[in-house]
């Protein structure tokens, strides 16, 4: 799929170093944290995929765990903060670029966005590769959303430097680009796509919402959604680090047995759109997608990684330590405490 091969000795590498994360003695595991007060930085919160930090925000699993947390919402990178709430594939094209940041705990286990077509710019649409030289909207250059729709494009024989892909932000805005014509596709997550398709104004052509979707596009396991930090931070705070994993796994195993009610109880009302039906079909739909124990597969770096290089033939994939990029033992730790 890509233009560069990943050495053996780079998985090799990656594999000792994921389990020896995991051999590392838990003596901090019930310390009290380092920094109990830290900022989080976050892109479009309301978005289903971050449901699980919404979720341990709202239930006070980050209290409980002696943390408060100022979450901030910003674009990636415009706004300082100590931990990060995004896709565990940014680790690697800022470890590419000698920015070392490691995932400490995982949210989302596919990235739950999907591309759908707009009907009416094309109607008569029988295949992905019809899309060649047409508008794409994307929430932002760089996002899942983003990759998802580059690889699907790929798959289909479509060199994505062929096509135009606008930055049309979140739902509101998305939505309107695509009934004013400004766009003739949407790859987007929840609730986006999930309204969309309801009022018939797109049709899924391809969806990572579900782990079968995922594999046809990724080819492999595609864990997205986590919290990361600078691996200094890490190593500086295990403490901090392990309440932040308990808080995201409880909140985790929450979700596993959340009704209906549970979830309109929970998630604060500006999110719903003012159609509390839609949000919970929007949860259905990504439901299979969210992590049910915080853990990274490592299969699942390996994928990301081979995502980014099928990109960017100019990446040294030889040179990404992928153990670096995550660890499990604060999620391991957490999963024994919760039983998740």
């Amino acid at each position: 799929m890509g233009h560069a091969r990943i050495t053996r000795r780079a998985f090799a590498s990656a594999a000792v170093c994921a389990v020896g994360a995991l051999a590392v003695p838990g003596a901090f595991a019930q310390a009290r944290p380092e920094r109990p007060r830290l900022t989080l930085g976050v892109s479009q919160r309301s978005e289903l995929q971050y449901l699980p930090l919404t979720v341990a925000e709202q239930l006070g699993y980050f209290r409980a765990e002696g943390l408060e947390v100022e979450i901030v919402e910003a674009a990636a990178g415009a706004q300082p903060a100590d931990v990060t709430c995004g896709p565990y594939e940014q680790t690697l094209g800022l470890q590419a670029r000698g920015v070392f940041m490691q995932s400490i705990v995982l949210q989302g286990r596919a990235p739950a966005v999907a591309l759908g077509v707009s009907p009416r710019a094309l109607p008569q649409l029988r295949s992905v590769g019809e899309l060649r030289g047409r508008r794409i909207g994307i929430p932002a250059p760089g996002t899942p959303s983003h990759l998802v729709a580059k690889l699907v494009l790929l798959r289909a024989g479509i060199d994505p430097a062929d096509m135009q892909f606008v930055g049309v932000g979140g739902t509101a805005a998305a939505t309107m680009a695509l009934r004013a014509g400004q766009i003739d596709a949407l790859c987007n997550g929840e609730p986006a796509m999930t309204m969309l398709e309801q009022r018939a104004e797109v049709r899924i052509v391809s969806d990572t919402r579900t782990l079968k979707g995922t594999e046809a596009v990724f080819g492999g396991p595609m864990p997205s959604a986590c919290l990361y930090a600078p691996q200094e931070f890490v190593q500086r705070n295990p403490g901090t680090c392990q309440a932040l994993a308990h808080a995201i796994v409880h909140a985790l195993k929450w979700l596993q047995t959340a009704g209906p009610r549970d979830i309109l109880r929970t998630v604060p009302e500006p999110y719903l759109l003012g159609d509390r039906a839609l949000y919970l079909a929007s949860f259905e739909k990504v439901r299979e997608s969210l992590s049910t124990d915080g853990r990274l597969p490592l299969e699942g770096a390996r994928t990301a990684l081979r995502a980014l290089a099928a990109f960017d033939p100019g990446l040294r994939i030889e040179r990404v330590d992928l153990g670096r990029t995550f660890t499990n033992e604060f999620a391991q730790r957490a999963k024994e405490r919760f039983r998740a």
